[in-house]
């Protein structure tokens, strides 16, 4: 099941990203991205009617829920709206592929959870290989202040993910299921940029073109309904840390993805920093330690 989990995830978000870009230009982000959450809470609330599951969560869990709604489905899509409109999608993905090393740091911050040395060298391979995809896209542009300012943004985005992680753990050991927690959360993500939409004079209208629905489509039913009920079913499962070590995997997809549509040219750097990226989650999650382990056992 969680291998099932896992596959699920990392295909549907390693693809994700493109859609994101394709809904960039005419209507404005915080409005695409209330749509999105407003159609995906309508089709999560209409599976726990036919589910016959509880919808309403206990009181003391609306705090949570309503952090959640804030980090993981409002200001997190914000800061990768933004990030896209300046950097190619693929790196935004490579960006967001340090979120297991995040929720390792998070939860030793803010849970209590011991943080193991192999974190720490896992974290300065990791950021060694972003550095590496960076450097190949800012060549000749190092002077680009948007393009820095949108690396920045999107690391500020996997922080608030992150923070949703740790949440949706939290609010799990208080036995709520992913499908509950995601229905209103993202009720409510699309509530705030419903209204700080309204408040900002943007005009609530979407674009009739077809690329654009069928994003808008796509990022809320696999993407959001699908995609973030298996993750987050995952974190329940294995926990945070071990569940994020698939959004490595989501650079491979996503930079294939960049390859087709958007002429993203690979070079020696940036496969070197792919490496890095990889090497890194695989060293801060003690994975090479066990994989070495089962090698001199098996000898």
């Amino acid at each position: 099941m969680n291998l099932l989990l896992y596959v699920v995830t990392v295909l549907i978000w390693g693809t994700t990203w493109i859609a994101i870009k394709w809904q960039l230009g005419v209507v404005p982000a915080p409005v695409s991205i209330a749509c999105r959450f407003w159609l995906a809470a309508i089709v999560l609330f209409a599976l726990l009617k036919i589910m016959r599951r509880p919808v309403w969560p206990p009181r003391a869990a609306w705090r949570f829920l309503a952090a959640q709604g804030l980090a993981l489905f409002c200001v997190n899509f914000l800061c990768f709206y933004y990030a896209e409109s300046v950097v190619p999608s693929g790196l935004v993905a490579v960006v967001f592929s340090t979120a297991p090393l995040l929720n390792s740091l998070n939860g030793r911050l803010f849970m209590g959870r011991p943080l193991q040395p192999t974190a720490i060298v896992g974290a300065i391979l990791g950021l060694a290989g972003i550095a590496c995809l960076s450097l190949q896209q800012m060549a000749g542009h190092l002077g680009d202040q948007a393009e820095w300012i949108g690396l920045a943004v999107a690391f500020a985005g996997t922080m608030c993910f992150s923070a949703g992680n740790l949440l949706s753990s939290r609010m799990q050991s208080m036995g709520l299921h992913p499908i509950v927690t995601n229905s209103w959360a993202m009720l409510i993500g699309a509530s705030v940029l419903t209204l700080g939409s309204l408040a900002a004079g943007l005009p609530f209208a979407l674009d009739t073109d077809a690329r654009y629905l069928g994003a808008l489509v796509y990022l809320a039913v696999p993407g959001s309904v699908i995609g973030f009920t298996a993750y987050l079913m995952l974190v329940g499962r294995i926990g945070p840390e071990r569940a994020a070590y698939c959004t490595v995997l989501f650079p491979f997809v996503a930079l294939a993805v960049s390859t087709v549509f958007e002429g993203y040219r690979w070079s020696a750097l940036a496969v070197a920093g792919l490496v890095l990226v990889v090497a890194g989650n695989l060293v801060a999650f003690g994975l090479t330690r066990r994989l070495f382990a089962r090698r001199a056992c098996a000898a």
